[in-house]
């Protein structure tokens, strides 16, 4: 089963005091740039793995999408989204990724926010993805970076002139990543940039656009802090069809 860190009280205390918790996608840095990956969201039927809060959720159906249903392990997160929302298209759902089932070519749109790298059986997981969408149908996710996986903490070091360098720390070598982020003991799972679009191929899927998200200047001017996101891309964002 998927680690359910979610449900752990302090993970979920501070997990809420996060930017993109408080402020939803408007929160996201990378957003816009997942955004332009998408496509038009009018008369879709959308499923979103990982919905935490529902924040996407609700995106999709303001912007025209027929039905959405969005997908989470943890309790805390469905709880907090079935509070948001009463719309009778929208539907949350307990669900563990790693054992995911989902009905054949039900849907047009399948998303998916920094919820893969937490999945072991991520081939098995995109099989299932391939057979639930329609022929056409458009898989967009965003996962950490493998580069910015692969560090063990602590993650960066600090030169004479305060500026933070990144070592990679094992790069080949895949597998589960034991982090202490928002609590201890977090598991993500590495995997190489080669792997995971391996992965996308050998599922069936046509990798449509990569990006190995960074800030913009206007990133910058409006939020200095994500100056040290160009030091290393933290994020990495696909799109594919089926």
């Amino acid at each position: 089963m998927t680690q359910n860190i979610y449900d752990d009280p302090a993970f979920f205390n501070n997990y809420s005091q996060l930017g993109r918790s408080k402020q939803g996608l408007a929160g996201a840095p990378e957003w816009p740039a997942l955004r332009a990956m998408l496509p038009e969201m009018r008369g879709l039927a959308v499923v979103d793995l990982g919905c935490g809060y529902g924040w996407f959720c609700r995106w999709a159906r303001e912007a025209g999408a027929t039905t959405v249903l969005g997908l989470d392990v943890s309790e805390k997160m469905l709880e907090r989204a079935r509070s948001s929302s009463n719309d009778p298209a929208m539907r949350y759902d307990r669900a563990d990724l790693e054992h995911l089932d989902l009905p054949q070519a039900g849907f047009d749109l399948v998303y998916s926010s920094l919820a893969f790298h937490y999945i072991e059986n991520l081939r098995g997981l995109l099989d299932v993805v391939h057979r639930a969408l329609v022929p056409g149908g458009h898989l967009v996710f965003s996962i950490e970076h493998p580069v910015f996986m692969a560090p063990q903490q602590p993650c960066w070091s600090v030169d004479a002139d305060g500026r933070k360098h990144w070592p990679l720390d094992s790069y080949q070598l895949e597998g589960p990543r034991v982090t202490n982020w928002l609590a201890d003991g977090v598991i993500k799972q590495h995997r190489t940039i080669g792997t995971l679009l391996n992965h996308l191929i050998g599922a069936g899927f046509t990798i449509t656009h990569v990006d190995e998200w960074g800030p913009t200047d206007a990133d910058l001017a409006a939020r200095p802090e994500l100056a040290e996101e160009r030091e290393r891309p933290m994020m990495l964002l696909v799109s594919a069809t089926r």
